[in-house]
């Protein structure tokens, strides 16, 4: 007697052992009632004025630039996870301002082009099941003294970023009581991914491909601590042999002008989202 899949439960490979366990299911296909979500956060965010043209060549369809050309470098470390009992880890990810225009929806807010992080097991429910473009590196967690952070990412020991901030001042959060104004009523907002998956054994073609929304969340809590900074970020050119799966990654990131950095900041924070609300762009 074969198995059956339970439709009100979510599943992940390997099927045939039960309903996965992630951010949005406990154990037996179950919500997690860890309400309100508690883990610690502590942001970092490096933002430079870079060459729209070179952003150009790596918007997928239906994506155009908005506003100036700003590249955000931001590192996320995590701790007292819930859905890991208690785990964290790390992410680093590169994003920029963009809008979608799809046949039904327009969609506005930063486009999410990779996201490194350093543990398998949200990697896999990220990029399965809500389209973020994710993949691993080690992530140390940042060396904070004497009002400078020091980080860097590597991969089987090529290290190929450093982000650093200096002159951290502490400044008061402000809430965000910000609203749309009517003629973008129907503009979505949030952050925006482009979910790609390969059709196995029809080489080049996919089996889903389309844009995603992760929604803004209205009137966010402000973080409990907020600091200003100068930064700079330097990603490092790669060969092949030191990055064989990632090298065109790191090296287009590296090729990115950096005209003028536009600020960076550092921010503790607790608690965060499950993403159950994610969206497909249609």
């Amino acid at each position: 007697m074969t198995y059956s899949l339970n439709p009100e439960s979510m599943y992940m490979m390997p099927i045939h052992f039960g309903p996965m366990c992630g951010p949005r299911q406990g154990p037996g296909g179950k919500k997690f009632t860890f309400n309100p979500d508690r883990r610690k956060i502590t942001h970092l965010s490096v933002s430079f004025l870079t060459n729209a043209n070179q952003l150009q060549k790596i918007l997928p369809p239906g994506f155009e630039l908005s506003g100036d050309p700003v590249v955000t470098v931001f590192e996320t470390f995590m701790k007292e996870i819930d859905w890991l009992a208690g785990r964290g880890y790390n992410v680093l990810g590169v994003e920029f301002p963009v809008v979608y225009n799809g046949t039904k929806d327009r969609a506005s807010g930063p486009f999410l082009t990779v996201l490194w992080e350093n543990l398998t097991d949200p990697i896999l429910t990220g990029r399965e099941q809500l389209g973020f473009s994710k993949i691993y590196c080690d992530l140390p967690e940042p060396n904070i003294f004497k009002g400078e952070v020091h980080t860097s990412a590597s991969w089987m020991g090529f290290r190929f970023l450093d982000l650093k901030l200096n002159n951290l001042e502490q400044i008061t959060p402000i809430e965000d009581h910000s609203q749309n104004n009517e003629s973008e009523e129907k503009l979505l907002r949030g952050r925006i991914h482009y979910k790609y998956m390969p059709r196995t054994g029809d080489w080049g073609k996919a089996d889903s491909e389309y844009a995603v929304l992760s929604p803004e969340t209205e009137n966010p809590s402000p973080p409990e601590k907020l600091f200003n900074a100068t930064g700079e970020v330097n990603f490092h050119k790669a060969r092949w042999e030191d990055l064989p799966t990632q090298h065109m990654i790191v090296n287009t990131l590296h090729e990115l002008e950096i005209i003028e950095y536009r600020g960076a900041r550092m921010e503790n924070r607790i608690g965060s989202g499950d993403l159950g609300d994610q969206r497909i762009l249609y």
